[in-house]
């Protein structure tokens, strides 16, 4: 009978450290996730003050398309916490957005190869942005999942484990993301 206890109490031992150990190492991939989608997040801040500066050789007077991208640029580089970034970053997509469509106003901005290079390595940005997204909203998910699977949900909340965020899209670009791409010939 004691031998049965102690081998008993010896499995949930190992299995509480494998537990534990696991969710460590989510937690972890979920935290590098994150740090990915900070550098890419970084490389587009640091892109839009030199795509501004092209834009106004030749829109000068969008003052208020130029301003709007200047604060989303601002609120971006100084969010903090998930929830705050995502939608900041959010309202950054978006402001660039409008900035990019104005090239269609102004036909020699849309000809110029700088304007065109940025416009390049903007597109490109957001490409690696959104991969980085989808790869930190996999790992945020599995640790979630982990977290909430038995035998972990018993004890994971108690050693620390909080659910962890997705790097959601926000109200805006949601409802952008569902509108059907305008087509122009």
């Amino acid at each position: 009978m004691g031998w049965i206890l102690l081998g008993l109490l010896v499995a949930a031992a190992a299995t509480a450290v494998f537990v534990y150990n696991s969710l460590v190492a989510l937690r972890q991939r979920t935290r590098q996730a994150f740090a990915d989608i900070d550098v890419q997040l970084k490389q587009r801040r640091d892109l839009v003050p030199n795509l501004i500066e092209t834009v106004k050789g030749y829109a000068g007077h969008e003052r208020a398309t130029l301003d709007a991208v200047i604060e989303a640029r601002n609120r971006a580089q100084s969010a903090q916490g998930l929830a705050d970034k995502s939608a900041a970053e959010g309202a950054l997509t978006g402001a660039l957005g409008r900035l990019v469509a104005l090239a269609e106003a102004y036909p020699d901005l849309k000809a110029n190869q700088n304007f065109l290079q940025l416009q390049n390595e903007l597109g490109g940005l957001e490409d690696k942005i959104a991969a980085a997204r989808r790869f930190f909203n996999n790992a945020a998910a599995e640790y979630n999942s982990a977290r909430e699977s038995f035998p972990a949900a018993l004890f994971a909340a108690s050693l620390g484990f909080g659910p962890q965020e997705f790097f959601d899209l926000g109200a805006e670009e949601r409802t952008r993301a569902l509108e059907p791409p305008a087509v122009k010939f």
